[in-house]
């Protein structure tokens, strides 16, 4: 039996003890199997979820295989202090097994994967690499900010030189910490070759991984990201490109933008899921780099980056775990038709993942 449900997360509970009887629950009808709504003593035990959870959960047990839901406010119960000892006072509930169900997330296509726990070592090296990229970014901008106005009259829209001294601090911050390994370096186009090129995107890493690369491609970045100092003052000197994600406006720009800089010999860069992926497998892509592509007719060149989400996870940028980096720059596609140009170099990038397992 098929069974749809609204709201964007559930809360899926797994009762470990099997002491209780189905007696307790209170469901107002059953439909082949499947009870809706259940008494209080079933709700799960989760405090301050309120930023998580929906109105509605779903109440497994372990015994009777039923699924109920619980009709409940979860952003005013679960967001109770200390709710869960209340509860076990009054109804004296076991405890149960919480996990986070993503399956009506639009654009994820699993759950989340378990990460890394976090030790000391990795605390370490994320204060170690942020020290170094900080005192290394001070002095490289002072470089680029010297050198800018020799970069605008002499090569305004590549920008070679800002994009040369971006890969040193880009490298002098990751070599101590990361081993990338590089495969199709020789199917990169040439320096002066304007082009479009899309990766997977699963980590804050990823820039400093793409940036040592050493080709001039513009980079698209959401414009909060332009007031950090020396890093964002940095990325404007390089002709990033703004982006406000949820401004049509500013999207159209994005594109035309864009367009106007690969005619006149630049190249660009875009993460086509829109976001880091949370769980490590590939979201669906958005077209507009692919249409770009088709009405520029040059060429998409796919790169799959493969490590940098266990490494730095998102969302927990302060630590940096130990591991390599693999980086694989498929050959360059081309054609006239954005669609298949985006499922074509999505397929490229997920065979690539999936052949590292």
């Amino acid at each position: 039996m098929e069974v749809t449900f609204q709201p964007s997360h559930a809360v899926l509970c797994h009762k470990q003890s099997r002491s209780a009887s189905t007696s307790s629950l209170l469901p107002p009808f059953t439909y082949k199997g499947l009870s809706i709504g259940c008494s209080p003593c079933r709700w799960p035990i989760l405090a301050n979820l309120s930023k998580f959870a929906c109105r509605s959960v779903l109440c497994i047990q372990r015994k009777h295989g039923g699924i109920s839901w619980c009709n409940i406010d979860a952003k005013e119960d679960f967001g109770r202090p200390n709710y869960d000892i209340r509860l076990h006072t009054q109804h004296r509930l076991s405890r149960y097994a919480v996990g986070r169900s993503g399956l009506t997330e639009a654009g994820t296509t699993g759950a989340d994967y378990p990460l890394p726990e976090v030790n000391t070592v990795s605390k370490f090296r994320g204060m170690g690499f942020y020290a170094i990229t900080s005192f290394n970014a001070i002095y490289l901008f002072l470089l680029m900010l010297v050198a800018h106005p020799f970069v605008l009259l002499l090569d305004r829209y590549r920008r070679k030189a800002h994009m040369f001294i971006a890969k040193v601090w880009a490298t002098v911050t990751v070599t101590p910490f990361v081993k990338i390994k590089f495969e199709g370096l020789e199917n990169l186009p040439p320096p002066d070759a304007p082009a479009v090129y899309v990766s997977n995107h699963q980590s804050f890493l990823d820039i400093y991984v793409l940036l040592t690369i050493g080709r001039p491609f513009k980079f698209i970045s959401k414009t909060s990201i332009f007031l950090y100092p020396i890093v964002g003052w940095a990325m404007f000197l390089m002709g990033v490109i703004p982006l406000k994600r949820m401004d049509s406006k500013s999207q159209l720009e994005c594109l035309k933008r864009c367009i106007d800089l690969i005619k006149k010999g630049a190249s660009v860069f875009f993460f086509p899921e829109g976001t880091r992926s949370k769980d490590g497998k590939l979201g669906s892509f958005k077209k507009g780099a692919f249409s770009i592509a088709a009405k520029t007719k040059v060429p998409v060149v796919p790169i799959t980056l493969i490590g940098t989400g266990k490494i730095m996870p998102p969302g927990r940028e302060a630590i940096l775990n130990t591991g390599s980096v693999k980086v694989v720059i498929h050959k360059p596609i081309q054609g006239n038709d954005a669609e298949v140009l985006c499922s074509e170099s999505r397929n490229i990038i997920a065979d690539a993942l999936n052949r590292q397992g």
